[in-house]
């Protein structure tokens, strides 16, 4: 972005996720923070004064405001279609926090709007920058394990930081824990396996609170079904995340929400030895069996292979899980910014992403009421 000219960003809402994407965005050459609007906290007020912006009063007011040309909206869900058309209607680029919207309805007439105008509308669905993600995706789509058959994300989230009163459990306000979290695991599994249909889905109340803190879907990708599963019930410290795919000679599981590492065993012959370790450079490969002769003959799913040995790949990165994060958030901006410029260079996240993703979780919340 060396070569482009200064870009202005505004931020509507500013809690603390705000200030830490903020900071990520603004590490990129030639942005420049205009102002924060729709918060009064003290983060915003130090922010403004750190970065040389202003604090505004009102939203309109940084919306008028010259040099303003980008618009990140970090707000509770239910703000984000106000928020957004606002920013829209003034002809101001929007990358809006996940969910795009609570509707179906809502999420139309933004993206409609933003297309006749020619403008952003993105949501931040940043996973599908980690370099995880494509390798993943180039493990299916290269079928060395096999067909795909069968997949789990499983996230044991905390709700420490959740207190009763939070907007998080009001679902006119945040759409419910389908709309609110899952959008980014909806997206990242479409993008591993292709249009997804909700075939099933559930929900728990926490006693006699009423509280919906635990949710389960199926969705079906072709043949292949994967299940889905939040529930906001963990002290922090047991905070985790699991992502498995399951194939038909062996399986793969990544840690973290934000993937870190990954762990993977297979049956594998030489050439797919090679071409699984070119695939996770820098992985740690380890011989758990080595077969010779007969004992190479295999056979599942009434298919006859031939294998070499058992395996197991253990790959990752050693920075900070934070950092990666960090650094998740800088491509995703940069990636948009850099389709402002050009109109022709290919994003790996555009408007139809937060569209899809919220239909899916939309259509899990409505089956999960049936």
């Amino acid at each position: 972005m060396t070569d482009q000219k200064e870009i202005g960003l505004g931020i509507i809402g500013f809690g603390g996720f705000a200030l830490f994407a903020s900071q990520h965005f603004l590490q990129l050459p030639n942005v420049r923070l205009v102002g924060i609007a729709g918060s009064k906290r003290e983060e915003a007020v130090t922010a403004a004064k750190r970065f040389g912006a202003t604090n505004f009063e009102t939203i309109e007011e940084l919306l008028d405001t010259p040099g303003l040309e980008v618009v990140y909206v970090a707000t509770p869900p239910f703000l984000h279609y106000s928020q957004s058309m606002m920013a829209l209607r003034k002809g101001k680029h929007v990358i809006c926090e996940k969910p795009l919207a609570v509707t179906a309805e809502q999420a139309g007439e933004m993206i409609t709007f933003a297309r006749e105008k020619g403008l952003l509308m993105v949501t931040n669905l940043m996973q599908r920058y980690n370099p995880m993600f494509e390798r993943i995706q180039k493990l299916v789509q290269q079928e060395l394990l096999g067909d795909f058959l069968h997949g789990y994300f499983e996230n044991f989230a905390s709700d420490e930081g959740l207190p009763a009163q939070h907007w998080f459990w009001d679902r006119e306000k945040s759409g419910g824990i389908f709309v609110e979290h899952g959008v980014h695991f909806f997206d990242l599994w479409e993008g591993w396996l292709g249009p997804g249909k909700v075939v099933a889905a559930q929900v728990c109340k926490r006693g006699e609170t009423g509280i919906e803190d635990q949710v389960n879907a199926t969705v079906r990708y072709g043949e292949a079904t994967v299940n889905f599963y939040h529930g906001f019930t963990q002290p922090s410290r047991m905070d985790r995340q699991e992502t498995r795919l399951l194939f038909e000679r062996g399986d793969l599981t990544l840690y973290e929400w934000v993937p870190t590492r990954l762990r993977l065993n297979a049956v594998a012959d030489e050439a797919t030895t090679r071409a699984l370790m070119n695939l996770f450079e820098g992985g740690r490969l380890d011989i758990t069996g080595v077969y010779s002769g007969k004992d190479r003959a295999i056979r599942g799913r009434h298919q006859d292979f031939e294998v070499h040995q058992k395996i197991q790949i253990n790959a990752g990165f050693e920075d900070h899980k934070m950092h990666i994060y960090g650094e998740l958030l800088r491509e995703m901006f940069r990636d948009q910014m850099q389709f402002l410029t050009s109109k022709t260079a290919p994003r790996k996240i555009t408007e139809a992403n937060g569209h899809r993703s919220l239909l899916i979780a939309l259509e899990a919340d409505r089956l999960a009421r049936l």
